[in-house]
């Protein structure tokens, strides 16, 4: 607020405003004083003003990295994975610094450190964290940075699109390689990540209550972005879905309302020790998302179609988990060829 005072023959006014240092001048009217204060209390309350440096030695990168882990990361779908990359970027000395000295030569020597130890989409992950916490800072806690320090860094590029596919034999290899002592939800689940095109996630998010197989759909609740879908099933997933509830399958899947009881990380294992008994390298269980909607396009399916199935909402990303095989376009350019002419 302001304070006016008369000092002889002129006017002092005195600004004060949590935040910001207090200003002051002197004028030779009253009127002229007040304007002046209107003037300078609109540019702080627009931010046109720089805060007092006092704020910002008082906090440290480390002070709003404990913040934004107890207030934005339980909101994220990814909150334990960006858990672990906060706690990465705590233990680094970037933490420690003040953000009255806090620069982007800081962000660009924690990149470069890091690019020494990880690869660049790591690198880059860790970033986007650190530019979103700036920004949360700016806007939404009050914390008088003037810019944010991200964002005069380059940021390393992401990794490029994977296109690998299931191989010609390969599937085959991999179902022979299920033995006895494998997991009883492991042929299963594969089957129907092929069939579906459903992240590892979402198969284990499935409840029976999800499932209806007279309309021959799935309703997810759990999804990356969020938003809920239904998933049109294929006479295979309906099969493989039907047989989970046969008696001569294994009882644990039928007597919980989950279609796979089981955690993500015994499934992680277990598809390990598969690939591994398979002989199969660099193929992750990701990359069955990746054969299922290839298989939905070479199907002939449209774009929009198959973001109904995959889930989707930006065509582009669509396309990077899009690996058509040039031998079925072939095959499909010949029978329209031969079509035509008939």
């Amino acid at each position: 607020m302001a304070t006016f005072r008369k000092r002889g023959s002129s006017w002092q006014v005195q600004v004060r405003r949590e935040g910001h240092p207090p200003l002051s001048k002197s004028f030779p009217t009253k009127s002229e004083a007040m304007a002046w204060a209107r003037g300078i209390e609109t540019q702080i309350d627009r931010a046109e003003l720089p805060p007092t440096i006092g704020d910002l030695r008082k906090l440290s990168v480390e002070d709003l990295l404990c913040r934004y882990e107890r207030e934005v990361t339980p909101t994220k779908r990814g909150e334990k994975s960006e858990k672990s990359r906060i706690g990465t970027i705590r233990k680094h000395d970037i933490a420690k610094v003040r953000l009255c000295d806090l620069s982007g030569a800081d962000v660009a020597k924690y990149r470069n450190e890091r690019l020494k130890i990880v690869k660049a989409p790591t690198v880059r992950r860790e970033l986007v964290i650190l530019r979103h916490l700036f920004e949360v800072a700016r806007l939404e806690w009050n914390v008088p940075l003037t810019a944010n320090p991200v964002g005069s860094v380059k940021i390393p590029k992401d990794s490029k699109p994977r296109e690998r596919r299931l191989e010609a034999g390969e599937a085959e290899r991999l179902l022979s390689a299920i033995g006895e002592r494998t997991a009883w939800y492991l042929r299963p689940l594969l089957l129907l990540a092929i069939e579906t095109g459903m992240r590892r996630g979402e198969l284990l998010s499935v409840q029976w209550k999800d499932v209806n197989l007279t309309a021959r759909t799935i309703r997810l609740h759990k999804t990356k972005n969020g938003e809920p879908r239904v998933v049109p099933l294929t006479p295979q997933a309906i099969d493989i879905i039907s047989s989970l509830k046969e008696p001569s399958s294994d009882l644990r899947n039928r007597t919980t309302d989950y279609l796979f009881p089981v955690k993500a990380n015994a499934v992680r294992l277990a598809w390990e020790r598969l690939r591994t008994r398979a002989g199969i390298e660099d193929l992750r269980l990701h990359d069955l998302r990746h054969e299922a909607v290839s298989r939905f396009f070479e199907l002939g399916l449209t774009t929009p179609e198959v973001a109904l199935i995959s889930g989707h909402r930006d065509p582009r990303m669509l396309n990077r988990y899009t690996h058509l095989k040039p031998k079925h376009v072939a095959e499909k350019l010949a029978r329209l060829t031969s079509e035509a002419s008939t």
